[in-house]
């Protein structure tokens, strides 16, 4: 039997009106599926077997008062004081040429810095973090459809659907949000245009999940903005048609940049619902209307326009009827907070404490069960006062023990496995092993010849793609060079490094962006030195400051 087909802005007339919706393809299958949750990727030390997770007795959640509210109404808007930053890549630069310019910048530091700048113009990135960031929505309309321009297109995404394998559940999700209900259209396997979009035509919104595994520009400057935010930077791309909405009311645990790209969409923002949902540790489930009460902010956002919200602050968007939307979501910071690094730092500290004071492996009195716990928590009884003081001075006693540094390490190697190579310069190219000019030619192999010498001038290529970690027994230089544009889709990358190599290493890391001689290394002899640098060399984490 043919199917009939009907345009998006009947679909919208349709869902608009008291009448039922129009019923769905026979061939869609529709499946809601479970949002994956990114696991943090973290392995504990293999020491530390299991972590205590105290029961708690079930409080009732405290609303936000309504001075926060408030609060939080005020100063969304683009009109900020100017202070010392500049502009940059102003309105009207083609982003191509932006990004070029910033190729030759010599410090990938603040090469991010003003690409961030250029992200969230014409607010300054100081005031914005002093101000906004975790905090409060903001923001910035320009009434300049070609401010973003070159990041990403409908044109893109067809190319993308033509010529890579996207994946439906991986790289592709199809949705729907009608009459409150929130589904997903995923067929299995290849997403290819003319099924892709039938769904589109149908009023589905398509969601792509790792742009930067297919559009070099995503790429290029994501892997940009994670050195500014110390964190993953990630995007998805929503494609949405006229007079339709995608998802269902949710917050994330992420910080949110919305970047509209092409056509307009109506966003409303709202607050945290409770205390306990300010910058969330996981993503929360669809909510319904009645759930979350009135927007702080009510928008449409038009192609150059921007829009940034915290984790926590639940958000929808809809078409309206008279065009469709295209936008990036620019993420980061997911579990990144105190808490996450403290998870890796207690367990740690217990074990080490165990180890070296007696006064934590001494034994718990003979008759704390018949005081302490749950089912005796509103007893009024002097050795439950005497238990917590016992508990409360341990706890303080723990901080002596809490290996920090080697806390962030594990953190940092989390880091440098979430993130994006970096995409190399034309300059950076020449001068990396990547673009050593070695080859097959004429039946022999060719330019093999150049060496590096003590006189080689030589740097690491981004200022946060390496840093060293130690395990214990011996230490490891991770590093982000051969990382996988798809999250997670390799494992981390690290390589040893012998320990009276390891002061050069260090020296290399901290002269970052100085390009040093081979010759200064803090090495043992000349041969050790060239032996170091050309390791390094060959794995990509170092250039030279002119091709070999």
């Amino acid at each position: 039997m043919e199917r009939k087909h009907m345009s998006a802005f009947a679909l919208y007339q349709a869902i608009s009106t008291d009448q039922p919706p129009p019923a769905k393809k026979a061939s869609l299958q529709v499946a809601e599926k479970k949002k994956k949750k990114k696991e943090n990727g973290a392995s504990k030390t293999n020491t530390v077997k299991a972590q205590l997770k105290p029961e708690r007795k079930k409080i009732r959640k405290k609303p936000l008062r309504s001075a926060q509210r408030e609060e939080n109404l005020k100063e969304i808007t683009d009109n900020q004081e100017d202070e010392e930053e500049e502009c940059v890549g102003g309105d009207g630069e083609d982003l191509e040429a932006f990004l070029a310019d910033l190729a030759k910048v010599n410090n990938s530091r603040e090469r991010a810095s003003k690409l961030f700048q250029w992200l969230i113009n014409p607010i300054p990135a100081k005031s914005f973090f002093r101000e906004t960031w975790e905090k409060k929505p903001i923001l910035v309309q320009r009434n300049n459809p070609d401010y973003y321009k070159g990041l990403f297109s409908t044109a893109e995404f067809d190319r993308i659907l033509r010529q890579e394998d996207v994946q439906y559940g991986v790289n592709l999700d199809v949705t729907s949000y009608t009459n409150g209900q929130r589904e997903t259209h995923n067929p299995p396997g290849r997403a290819l245009p003319f099924t892709v979009w039938d769904f589109y035509e149908a009023g589905c919104s398509l969601r792509m999940l790792n742009p930067q595994a297919f559009s070099s520009t995503v790429w290029n400057v994501l892997s940009i903005l994670q050195e500014q935010f110390g964190s993953m930077a990630g995007a998805n791309v929503y494609l949405t048609p006229p007079g339709t909405q995608g998802f269902a009311p949710h917050y994330d645990d992420i910080e949110a940049f919305v970047v509209q790209l092409e056509g307009k969409k109506h966003w409303r923002v709202y607050n945290p619902r409770t205390e306990d949902e300010i910058l969330p540790v996981l993503s929360s489930p669809n909510f319904n209307q009645a759930e979350i009460g009135k927007p702080i902010l009510e928008v449409v956002l038009e192609a150059g326009d921007l829009l940034y919200f915290p984790r926590g602050f639940v958000h929808q968007g809809d078409c309206l009827p008279d065009a469709h939307s295209l936008h990036i979501t620019v993420s980061s910071f997911q579990k990144n907070s105190w808490g996450d690094l403290l998870q890796k730092v207690v367990p740690a500290a217990l074990e080490i404490a165990m180890e070296e004071d007696v006064e934590f492996r001494q034994g718990l009195p003979l008759d704390y069960l018949t005081y302490m716990g749950v089912q005796n928590s509103d007893k009024d009884d002097p050795r439950r006062t005497k238990f917590f003081s016992r508990v409360e001075s341990l706890m303080k006693k723990l901080t002596n023990y809490a290996p920090v540094d080697a806390a962030v390490d594990q953190k940092s190697r989390d880091y440098l496995h979430d993130c994006l190579p970096p995409l190399l310069s034309p300059e950076e190219l020449a001068s990396s092993v990547k673009g050593a000019p070695t080859r097959w030619e004429r039946g022999q192999v060719m330019d093999v010849g150049a060496h590096i010498t003590n006189q080689t001038r030589v740097r690491v290529l981004r200022a946060g793609c390496a840093r060293l970690c130690s395990d214990g027994e011996a230490v490891h230089l991770y590093h982000t060079i051969d990382n996988s544009r798809t999250y997670h889709k390799e494992e981390p990358k690290s390589f040893e490094i012998k320990a009276e190599h390891t002061d050069a290493v260090e020296f290399l890391i901290h002269s970052y962006p100085k390009f040093v001689t081979v010759g200064s290394l803090p090495c043992d002899s000349a041969e050790d030195r060239i032996t170091l640098a050309e390791q390094l060399f060959e794995r990509g984490i170092i250039h030279t400051a002119e091709p070999l």
